[in-house]
């Protein structure tokens, strides 16, 4: 959908984030999702992207090799299991909840809503209620309709449907949830693969939990993981960090090493500023992600607003991956990939203060020195190594 013409498709707080928007900018349809593409467009759809699919069930076939067992895959199974429910309670709908369709509300509007004198000091309490429910970052921002998708997916036949948000959502409050690092670093396996799906079951819960509390307080709270709305610009908005070559948002606390939720809602609340930190200038010399893609899907070079892929929003000058490409490596393992992350300088842990002294020295002008001390950071370890150490 091509932006009005009379309507300029850049915004105040665009540059602090790092969010460069063209005249060219055009909402995002989620049907172009790489995902939902394995369903309709033949370019996509195959025998490989049916079997992933099915692996993700009882279905799934084990095979030789470390990290693709059978006990690999029922724990990544087992990992995704309350995702999966919540995404196929209403598939006779054509709800795909939390991925194709934003979760629907199970706990009504409370009648009298809360007065809320204090916008800041509200929006301290719900991050407080959302570390208590298992969030491991929570920022909050405007609700800027360029990152809505220009509608929701029916699930029975992949046809656009309208989203039937609430009118008069103000903001979006994006949670964080930190992916299990041991198990990144088992990436590329199925093993691997059950850091992804605890983090989406996690998630599932917490959205769905903080958007109850905001209801009962009597103020509208959407629920969303994957639908709706692109999350990655949202979370650069609220201040949880940067964009990165490989596609992924770095924190100061995780690197790229965490997925993120969103909660649409009206209720007062005071939004986080965007906090450049230098990582476009560290991935400006980096290129790791790319270098260890194996079907070469990252980009080189600078960001830029030339695509090809069907599954990129069109508009926006930043690094850009060949979803085509990504997918099919994905489809043929029969299990997610994020050597991307495992890769990554920025994936460490924080709390080791070797790590924080590299993190000052990525973010500043010595980053050619951070990179060299980079060296083979991120090498993947044995599957069995993480069943082994038990």
């Amino acid at each position: 959908m091509p932006w009005p013409q009379n309507t300029p498709p850049q915004r105040d707080g665009d540059a602090a984030a790092g969010i460069d928007v063209t005249d060219g900018f055009e909402r995002f349809s989620q049907r172009n999702d790489i995902f939902t593409r394995a369903f309709w467009d033949e370019r996509v759809k195959s025998k490989h992207t049916a079997r992933f699919f099915a692996s993700y069930r009882m279905e799934a076939a084990p095979r030789r090799g470390d990290g693709f067992t059978q006990r690999d895959f029922a724990l990544r199974n087992a990992a995704w299991l309350i995702s999966d429910v919540i995404s196929s309670r209403r598939a006779h709908e054509g709800l795909r909840e939390g991925f194709q369709a934003a979760i629907r509300p199970d706990t009504p509007v409370a009648k009298d809503a809360l007065a809320v004198d204090d916008p800041a000091k509200m929006s301290a309490e719900v991050k407080r209620i959302a570390r208590f429910f298992g969030a491991d970052l929570c920022g909050i921002t405007d609700l800027d309709e360029r990152w809505l998708y220009t509608a929701r997916v029916d699930a029975r036949d992949m046809s656009e449907a309208p989203h039937d948000l609430p009118e008069g959502l103000t903001s979006v409050i994006v949670l964080g949830h930190e992916m299990d690092k041991d198990l990144v670093a088992a990436y590329p396996s199925a093993l691997a693969g059950a850091a992804t799906g605890r983090e989406y079951s996690h998630e599932a819960a917490i959205v769905m939990q903080l958007a109850a509390y905001i209801r009962n307080l009597g103020y509208e709270a959407v629920a969303s993981m994957n639908d709706t709305g692109l999350v990655i610009p949202y979370a650069v908005k609220a201040g949880l960090g940067e964009y990165a070559r490989n596609q992924m948002v770095i924190t100061p606390e995780f690197g790229p090493r965490l997925r993120f939720s969103k909660i649409f809602t009206n209720l007062p609340l005071a939004h986080d500023l965007p906090q450049p930190l230098g990582v476009k200038a560290f991935c400006g010399i980096c290129t790791k992600c790319a270098d260890a893609c194996p079907v070469k899907a990252l980009p080189y070079g600078p960001p830029s607003t030339e695509t090809a892929n069907v599954s990129a929003i069109k508009g926006v000058r930043k690094w850009t991956s060949d979803a085509e490409k990504c997918f099919s490596f994905w489809a043929k393992m029969a299990s997610d990939c994020a050597i991307c992350m495992r890769v990554c300088p920025f994936n460490r842990d924080y709390s080791k203060r070797r790590n924080r002294l590299w993190l000052k020295l990525a973010l500043g002008p010595l980053r050619k020195l951070a990179l060299r001390l980079a060296g083979k950071h991120g090498q993947r370890r044995k599957p069995s190594e993480w069943w082994n150490r038990a």
